[in-house]
């Protein structure tokens, strides 16, 4: 079982029964979303929001055996109490840092202040986990006019599914726009892993198929996906040239295309660094 922001469908309504909620509807919003985070919280599950195995079990009344988390401090980087980082960034995207930086080399006080600067400014402070497609025709005009004329505009104004469908269609290992692929994989995660070949290429560093369920990447692997990036475009060793506004205008460039909001990813890496460091 596997429920979450955003679905519509009968077991979202029986859920909402159980868990108090009227009227109960078939449409999984922040209402819903809320008392699943409150649910979880109150029998000591991760507050997530999402609806597992153990979640739907708890819920339903079924007999769950939940084990007891122990309470320890947050796991060292290359010797970097993570600790230092609370209330800066949430804790569930420090939580996940020990087993990124492992992973994908994000594994010094510099590699990871660079890194979180990136995925901070990008998600709006660790908080969108899925790329805005609602443009207006205006925005369309003036973000896409190689897909868009005056006409086209008006047509696709506020319809992210097929804007998706359109610019990025023959692009990254998508099909044509009427495969459907450019939305399937669209933006998701930190730093908005986007392309069928992408997210091909992280399902196999993973282990997860995230080609038949593209949504994990912004549940689940939100910070893995942008770390799997940070790596494989070697930014973690961009990193390495330093604290200066340079080594950050450098590395903003691979993750941006340009340099939209430098001055915020600068003055984040100096904020993280100098707790890291």
């Amino acid at each position: 079982m596997l429920l979450k922001k955003g679905d519509n469908n009968e077991s979202v309504k029986l859920m909402q029964e159980k868990l108090g909620i009227s009227p109960a509807v078939t449409n999984f919003g922040p209402k819903t979303e809320e008392a699943v985070k409150a649910f979880q919280l109150k029998n000591g599950l991760t507050p997530d929001g999402i609806v597992g195995d153990k979640t739907w079990g708890m819920i339903m009344g079924e007999s769950v055996e939940v084990t007891p988390q122990p309470v320890v401090s947050t796991p060292s980087v290359s010797g970097l109490k993570l600790d230092k980082l609370k209330g800066h960034i949430p804790q569930s995207v420090i939580d996940s840092i020990p087993e990124v930086a492992s992973k994908f080399e994000i594994n010094t006080p510099l590699r990871v202040a660079h890194f979180l600067a990136q995925c901070g400014h990008e998600s709006g402070g660790f908080k969108l986990t899925q790329e805005n497609l609602n443009y207006s025709a205006k925005g369309l005009l003036g973000i896409f006019p190689k897909y868009f004329d005056a006409g086209t505009a008006a047509a696709y104004e506020r319809k992210p599914e097929k804007i998706a469908n359109v610019v990025y269609a023959n692009r990254m290992g998508n099909g044509d726009k009427t495969s459907g692929e450019g939305w399937k994989f669209h933006g998701r995660g930190y730093i908005q892993l986007t392309g069928k070949e992408n997210y091909t290429a992280f399902t196999k560093s993973i282990g997860e198929d995230c080609i038949a369920n593209p949504d994990l990447v912004a549940s689940k692997y939100a910070l893995a996906s942008a770390a799997w990036f940070f790596s494989k475009n070697g930014l973690h060793k961009l990193a390495d040239g330093g604290s200066g506004d340079d080594t950050v205008t450098k590395i903003t460039k691979r993750v941006n295309g340009g340099t939209i909001g430098l001055p915020d990813r600068i003055k984040h890496f100096k904020e993280y660094y100098s707790l890291l460091s």
